[in-house]
C-alpha cells in the first residue's frame, strides 16, 4: 500500500516537473513526449529501487527516488527534444515524425524524434554524386551545422549509417555506402568519432523497381542517442 501511494506520489510530481521543460519557442512539434516518456519511467524506477532498499521508511525512500528519477529521466528526453528541434531549425525545416514522409521524394532532409534517438535522414541526391562517396558542398554545409550543435551536447552518442539501391553487387554497395557514413562522421566528430555503419541495400524503404524508388532507397541517417544503451541497428 505503502508503495502503491508512493508511486501515485512520484508520477504526479514527476508530471508537474516535466511541466517545467515545455519552453515554448524552438519550432513546430514541441510536445515534448520523450520528456514525459523519459520522467515517467525514471520515476517509477527510481521508486521501486528506493521501496526495495533495506531498512525502514520504506515509503519516504520510493517517494524521494521516484523524484530523483523522475528527474533525471525527464533530462534525459527534454535533451532529446531540445536536440531535435534545434537541428531541424538549423537545417530550415521542422520536426517530422510522419513514417511517410521518408517516400516523399521532394523532401531531401527529415528530422524525427523518437523515444530513444533523434534520426537525421538525408536524401543521397543532395549528399553524394553517382558511385562517389565526398561529400558535395551544400551538404557538406548541413553536416557540419549538425556538428556545431552537437558541441553544446558532449555526452550524445552519434551513429551514421548509409543506405543505397541494388544496383550492383551486395558487397560494392555494403562499401559504398560504409565510405559514403565515414564521410558524413568524419565532419561530425566532436569529443569522439562516431560509429558507422554501411547497409547496403538492407532496409530499403520502397521495392527497388524503378528509378524513382531507387531514389529514395539511397540515403544516410545521422542517429543521436542519449547513451550506449539506446543504440539500434539501423541496418535492420
Amino acid at each position: 500500500m505503502h508503495l502503491k501511494k508512493s508511486l501515485i506520489t512520484s508520477s504526479l510530481a514527476v508530471l508537474m516537473l516535466t511541466g517545467c521543460y515545455q519552453q515554448p519557442g524552438l519550432i513546430a512539434d514541441n510536445n515534448y513526449d520523450r520528456t514525459k516518456s523519459g520522467a515517467l519511467i525514471g520515476a517509477l524506477t527510481g521508486a521501486l529501487i528506493g521501496y526495495n532498499t533495506k531498512g525502514h521508511h520504506k515509503g519516504e525512500r520510493a517517494l524521494i527516488g521516484g523524484l530523483l528519477g523522475g528527474a533525471a529521466g525527464s533530462a534525459i528526453g527534454y535533451s532529446l527534444d531540445k536536440q531535435a528541434n534545434e537541428i531541424a531549425d538549423a537545417l530550415g525545416t521542422g520536426v517530422n515524425n510522419d513514417p511517410l514522409a521518408a517516400l516523399d521524394p521532394n523532401r531531401s532532409i527529415i528530422v524525427s524524434k523518437h523515444p530513444n534517438y533523434v534520426k537525421i535522414m538525408f536524401r543521397d541526391r543532395m549528399m553524394f554524386a553517382t558511385n562517389a562517396s565526398t561529400l558535395q558542398a551544400n551538404a557538406r554545409n548541413k553536416v557540419q551545422k549538425i556538428r556545431q550543435l552537437l558541441t553544446r551536447y558532449p555526452q550524445t552518442v552519434v551513429e551514421v549509417a548509409g543506405f543505397t539501391d541494388n544496383s550492383g553487387s551486395y558487397d560494392y554497395n555494403l562499401q559504398l555506402s560504409k565510405r559514403r557514413a565515414d564521410s558524413v562522421a568524419n565532419i561530425l566528430t566532436v569529443n569522439q568519432r562516431p560509429i558507422t555503419r554501411g547497409c547496403s541495400y538492407q532496409k530499403a524503404l520502397v521495392p527497388n523497381n524503378t528509378e524513382s524508388n531507387k531514389a529514395l532507397n539511397r540515403r544516410v541517417e545521422i542517429y543521436l542517442y542519449p547513451n550506449q544503451n539506446s543504440l539500434t541497428d539501423p541496418c535492420r
